[in-house]
């Protein structure tokens, strides 16, 4: 009986797979994968997202404004999300967060952590979880998110903050995503947070088309490489592939319930 995986955060939309998309779906259900979640990360994005999950049925949607497309939410794009999260397929508010690694303009980043607020207040409004990118600014999600995200649920999608902010995060039910770097030579502290973290608080994805896992770093990443992600989880902490892939689909279904 083959092994079924969630790869629970993806950019399908992604023009590196204008010439192939079928096909690269095709193959990650081959290998097992067989549901998908495809994240928006602008307004235009998170249209592409619903309208390539009603037209394939491995893949879900998730809709949102990523820190490096941030301004001022408009009365119109909260329309818009309300709207959407009434969609089947849409699961989630995401990919909403902050980004200091690219951004160093204070005023900036202000409007980085205005948006976050009223996107997490949209996933309120929703009953929506919420997937969370967070690069270089642990300090400032964890904050926001322990004063005004308690009430939700959600990932923080390719974890890199500390073991210290994960133990915190997973008090208040708040998941991890785990990606290609954990496969990665220079992982550093991440092995250690994959070998604590409770089985019940971990997600595994790829974030195609980045970040694809040895042995194929490098290279354009797809759905299908997430078995890879499964394996070095497994292989760290002393568990077999197929209950890691298990444990993962559940924890998947746990925060997602329109995962059907």
């Amino acid at each position: 009986m083959m092994t079924r995986y969630i790869d629970t955060h993806a950019h399908l939309y992604d023009e590196h797979y204008d010439a192939d998309r079928a096909e690269m779906i095709a193959r990650a259900e081959a290998a097992g994968v067989t549901q998908i979640i495809s994240m928006g990360d602008t307004m235009a994005a998170s249209a592409r997202v619903v309208a390539d999950a009603e037209r394939y049925p491995a893949l879900y949607a998730a809709v949102g404004i990523h820190p490096e497309s941030a301004a001022p939410l408009t009365d119109a794009d909260r329309a818009q999300f309300l709207a959407w999260a009434e969609h089947p397929k849409v699961v989630a508010i995401g990919e909403i967060g902050l980004d200091y690694y690219w951004e160093k303009d204070a005023a900036q980043r202000a409007v980085q952590r205005e948006l976050f607020r009223a996107q997490l207040d949209v996933a309120r409004a929703t009953g929506l979880p919420v997937c969370i990118h967070d690069r270089d600014a642990h300090g400032d999600t964890l904050a926001i998110l322990q004063e005004v995200g308690r009430d939700l649920t959600g990932v923080l999608h390719c974890y890199s903050g500390s073991l210290e902010t994960a133990r915190e995060l997973w008090k208040m039910g708040y998941y991890i995503g785990i990606d290609g770097p954990l496969t990665y030579k220079n992982a550093a502290k991440l092995p250690d947070i994959v070998r604590e973290a409770p089985q019940e608080r971990l997600l595994i994805e790829t974030d195609s088309p980045y970040l694809a896992p040895v042995p194929l770093r490098g290279k354009r990443n797809e759905p299908a490489y997430v078995v890879y992600v499964a394996a070095k989880i497994a292989e760290i902490r002393g568990e077999s592939v197929e209950e890691v892939a298990a444990y993962t689909t559940e924890n998947a279904r746990r925060l997602y319930p329109k995962l059907v």
